[in-house]
């Protein structure tokens, strides 16, 4: 009797042990940047908490760098469910849905806390729109501001008038089109052959670019103009999320809650790092003077507007509620 009894028990705990196994959900996220990346080392920690807030029932595993999905194709492969969960730079999708381009529109937020009113604006229409794709935002957390970088100060946007302006995307040729320059495309590894043999004139990026790409080598300024700050969103396929337990969803939500705040702070400290590193390296750092923040507010005012008109009433819905 007793060794039956043994048995039985026996039975019992691998039949517990085989539901716990089979009651535990994996979810893989794909992410666009390395592990050192402070965005990347915010979605660990999230991961983190989620696995500790649910006791490990829910396990997210962190794909970085693209290994997995690269950057471009994460936002369709979450709304597809090849990949629960992931995350992106929002202006990546504003081909997509004006709504999320708003974050990169130049001079309309300057700096962190202009950039959260912002993002505050702009939330209820974000949520709706991914709603309308069948996601989910869960948190959203900014990139260090864009500078100006050139061989001299910069005083005002007439200045620039007829010089070489790097760009990247159609929105800083836009920039460098509306301030009277001459749009240049420059990849990054070719930033300092370009800046030495005058095939470009200014630049306009964060000081994290300048820091990787040594600025101190080939200029001499750097204009804190704060233009805008970029931001990366982490969504999930709603579905996916719906068929968590309560308690799982409850952990994803405050995990993000916290995630969130977190990423604005350490997206502060990094700004706060590589400006300061730009400095110890010889780079005169100085604020805008106010013609140059006049001037770019202008070429900000005529880019929103463009931008508006594009997005509708639910853009001048968010400028408006920005603007108040």
């Amino acid at each position: 009797m007793t060794k039956l009894v043994r048995v039985l028990a026996g039975l019992l705990l691998a039949g517990g042990l085989t539901a716990a196994a089979s009651a535990q959900t994996k979810w893989d996220m794909p992410t666009p940047y390395p592990d050192g990346n402070f965005h990347t080392r915010n979605v660990a920690m999230f991961a983190a908490d989620v696995a500790k807030a649910t006791g490990g029932s829910l396990v997210i595993t962190v794909h970085s760098a693209g290994s997995l999905i690269k950057h471009a194709e994460i936002k369709r492969a979450v709304r597809q469910d090849t990949a629960p969960i992931g995350e992106i730079l929002e202006s990546l999708a504003s081909n997509e849905a004006p709504v999320y381009g708003i974050d990169s529109i130049p001079f309309l937020a300057t700096g962190y806390d202009a950039s959260k009113k912002l993002y505050a604006a702009q939330k209820p229409y974000l949520q709706k729109q991914l709603a309308s794709e069948g996601l989910m935002l869960l948190y959203s957390v900014p990139w260090p501001p864009q500078g100006i970088y050139a061989k001299k100060e910069i005083k005002s946007v007439e200045e620039l008038k007829g010089m070489k302006f790097r760009t990247y995307n159609a929105m800083i040729g836009r920039i460098a089109a509306l301030a009277g320059a001459i749009p240049t495309q420059i990849e990054v590894p070719d930033l300092p052959t370009a800046f030495a043999t005058g095939r470009v004139d200014v630049m306009i990026t964060s000081a994290s670019t300048g820091v990787d790409t040594k600025s101190q080598d080939y200029l001499t300024n750097y204009i804190d103009t704060q233009a805008w700050l970029p931001r990366n969103i982490v969504f999930v396929n709603k579905a996916a999320f719906d068929k968590l337990t309560p308690a799982q969803q409850k952990a994803v939500t405050d995990a993000a809650k916290v995630a969130e705040t977190r990423g604005w702070e350490m997206s502060i400290e990094e700004m706060t790092i590589k400006t300061k590193a730009l400095k110890d390296a010889g780079i005169k750092v100085t604020a805008p003077t106010p013609a140059l923040k006049a001037g770019f507010a202008k070429i900000g005012d005529t880019i929103a507007g463009e931008w508006a008109k594009a997005a509708g009433a639910d853009g001048a819905a968010m400028l408006a509620a920005f603007r108040k």
